[in-house]
């Protein structure tokens, strides 16, 4: 089938890197992509290869040529008009979906699959990606767990120069530039560290910082996103933010850091303790409170703790979590599933439905 994906580039890494996943895996499964996106330049360095059978546009307001069997708004970026309208023309109409942020909020649960009447008389759908299984799942492309299977970091690594000594841990850091910095930078001092800083805001802010000793800093050049994630398959630890790569680090099931996108009305906490409440379901009580607070600390909300929890340990919380989220719903085969019974419905919604 057809599909046409409409993306903003916001934050070219999150938006435009979940999007290019989503386009690149439908298409992996026989599908037919569009991706519209307002800035694609970073997709010269993300996915310098393309895709076959995903086609890149350029986002315009002009009426298109013809309109997919279905439509994608990520993150709610709403199609031009002119898109709209000829949405409205087709018959049987599209269908058309809002894939949201992913959120491990309660509401997900309750919004996911619910319709939403339009003043153009279609119908916009709500999907949202999540962690439990009345949510849409995950993305996570065909053979992403085999692949990691017997996957050797070090030798990856090695390849390319970046070799942790003996004696070193290996961390990755990718992130937006923050406070907590200067302190994480002395914890992770308390043992020989090797940090892998990816660009961005931290990479830049990390050159004025002062790095204790111990401490050993490699500035990585813009990756690929099979590279960035064969980076986190790697290391000891991963420092991640946004979406994107949150999503990536939790497979890669190596103990980590999540900064997540911060708001200026703070919404962003009760976000960071939603997902924090799902991860340690279940773990030792101390053992949970010291990631839990590991995680505050990192997004700005709670004092640090004097050391980081022993990694195996901790990596033994996202073994399990990891497992979890494999038996759960996958995101593309629950867009499938979802989108499979209402292709030749005309406007009349049915209903929600689970993913």
């Amino acid at each position: 089938m057809r599909w046409d994906i409409f993306c903003r580039v916001i934050d070219n890494h999150g938006d435009l890197g979940f999007c290019w996943r989503l386009a690149a895996e439908l298409a992996t499964r026989g599908e037919q992509v569009r991706l519209w996106v307002d800035d694609a330049r970073a997709l010269a360095w993300m996915a310098p290869g393309g895709a076959a059978g995903v086609q890149v546009q350029a986002w315009t307001e002009a009426a298109p040529d013809a309109v997919g069997e279905f439509v994608i708004e990520a993150f709610g970026c709403d199609p031009p008009s002119a898109f709209v309208q000829a949405m409205a023309q087709q018959q049987p109409p599209p269908v058309w979906l809002n894939l949201e942020y992913l959120c491990a909020e309660a509401y997900v649960e309750r919004s996911h699959g619910l319709p939403s009447p339009q003043a153009s008389g279609l119908v916009k759908w709500f999907f949202y990606p999540g962690f439990t299984a009345r949510t849409g799942g995950l993305l996570r492309e065909g053979g992403l767990l085999q692949a990691m299977q017997g996957f050797d970091g070090r030798s990856w690594l090695e390849a390319r120069g970046w070799t942790p000594a003996a004696h070193e841990r290996s961390c990755s850091l990718f992130g937006y530039a923050q406070p907590a910095l200067q302190a994480w930078l002395a914890r992770l001092a308390q043992a020989p560290t090797l940090l892998l800083a990816a660009p961005g805001a931290a990479q830049q802010q990390l050159r004025a910082l002062e790095k204790p000793a111990g401490l050993r800093v490699i500035e990585l050049p813009w990756l690929t996103q099979t590279d960035f994630d064969r980076l986190l398959w790697s290391c000891d630890l991963n420092a991640v933010r946004g979406e994107d790569s949150f999503v990536r680090a939790q497979w890669a099931a190596k103990p980590m850091l999540w900064q997540i996108y911060p708001q200026r009305d703070g919404v962003h906490a009760a976000k960071l303790r939603a997902w924090l409440d799902l991860l340690l379901q279940g773990q030792q009580t101390a053992q949970a409170e010291e990631i839990r607070r590991l995680h505050l600390a990192w997004n700005g909300l709670a004092s640090w703790p004097q050391a980081l929890p022993p990694l195996p340990a901790w990596q033994a919380v996202h073994e399990a979590w990891r497992e979890r989220l494999a038996s759960g719903p996958e995101l593309v085969e629950s867009l499938l599933a979802f989108v499979a019974p209402r292709r030749l419905r005309k406007t009349r919604p049915a209903g929600p439905a689970g993913g």
